[in-house]
């Protein structure tokens, strides 16, 4: 066995879960996981948030069928709290879920509107060098006529955290190029350690939010404040771009479909047919037909009909062009 194939098992997976679309998503998630790579040998963790002062509501899972399923998938289930987001940032708790994980173990996480489509020993991690999604667009910075430039911008967030930026170019990108630029898509991500790696996210995340290089002034942090924190965050523990071989996650192994009525537009047969494949057994089929999305996409028909809308060889190249679409045929659901 390749040394990559036999360190790949070593690790923990920790998804987030919390009441409404995300704890369904989760089960989707981990029914994937148990049908796909049944040789996985580590910790399925679901991190969910606790009520506190951060939050309008309750966001913690309550619904004891759903609790129930978990523990049938192998899934612990690990509480935290939330101290510097939470309602006004749920993207945080990607952030603040990591410091509540076992210390010193391997762990790669995972949005948890992902699917898993064959089996994680195909992927040689190495979690001395962190890496995490390069299914990404350009959506930060954006430049401003007048504005300073993607060298300006990002250099002043090295700078602040004293971390060197030459070092983290790609040079055989073009200068004031997005991609020249450490620049990752949060949808999944990896480490040596989720305490270690989480504290410096937070540590990142918080002061970027409260004390901005002068050069971010033109800028938003929502949503991209995970984004946008997460590259200096994996260039500090020594990772950077193309840390495992390309096509495998977000690609023959992991999907990271974001939303049912995208899944069917766009993705693929396989990732079609392995939804629902997990979606199938009546053990999981009368838990998340509960939710109303899941229920009309998955078992009424409607994600066919959104799925015929589309030539998935030849789709639009902006995703707000492949909304409209749905949403004006009346298919669009959240």
């Amino acid at each position: 066995m390749a040394r990559g194939s036999a360190k790949s098992q070593d690790f923990n997976i920790v998804i987030v879960g919390q009441s409404g679309r995300l704890q369904y998503e989760a089960l989707l998630f981990a029914a994937s996981l148990r049908a796909n790579s049944p040789g996985f040998s580590g910790r399925l963790l679901v991190a969910v948030p606790q009520p506190g002062p951060l939050w309008n509501n309750d966001p913690s899972i309550r619904d004891p069928e759903v609790l129930d399923l978990f523990a049938h998938l192998g899934a612990e289930i690990v509480p935290f709290e939330n101290v510097h987001f939470g309602h006004a940032y749920p993207y945080g708790n990607k952030i603040e879920a990591l410091t509540a994980l076992p210390a010193g173990e391997h762990f790669v996480f995972f949005d948890s509107d992902t699917l898993i489509m064959d089996d994680l020993a195909k992927v040689p991690f190495d979690f001395d060098r962190p890496g995490a999604s390069q299914r990404v667009t350009g959506t930060w910075p954006t430049i401003e006529l007048y504005g300073p430039g993607y060298t300006q911008i990002w250099k002043s967030l090295y700078d602040k955290f004293g971390l060197d930026f030459e070092s983290a170019l790609d040079l055989s990108q073009p200068d004031e190029y997005w991609r020249r630029y450490l620049y990752f898509n949060a949808g999944w991500f990896f480490g040596r350690c989720p305490v270690e790696f989480g504290q410096r996210f937070t540590d990142y995340a918080v002061a970027i939010r409260d004390d901005p290089p002068p050069e971010l002034v033109c800028q938003s942090l929502d949503p991209w404040l995970d984004q946008v924190a997460l590259p200096l965050v994996i260039h500090s523990l020594g990772g950077g771009r193309d840390a495992i071989p390309p096509g495998l996650l977000d690609g023959s192994v992991s999907c990271h479909y974001r939303m049912l009525p995208l899944l069917y537009a766009r993705e693929s047969d396989m990732v079609v047919a392995t939804l629902e494949g997990v979606a199938a057994p009546n053990r999981v089929k009368k838990v998340i037909k509960q939710y109303e999305p899941v229920k009309r996409m998955i078992y009424q028909g409607r994600g066919e009909k959104v799925r015929a809308l589309f030539d998935q060889a030849n789709l639009p190249r902006r995703e707000q062009a492949i909304r409209n679409t749905i949403k004006k045929h009346g298919f669009w659901m959240r």
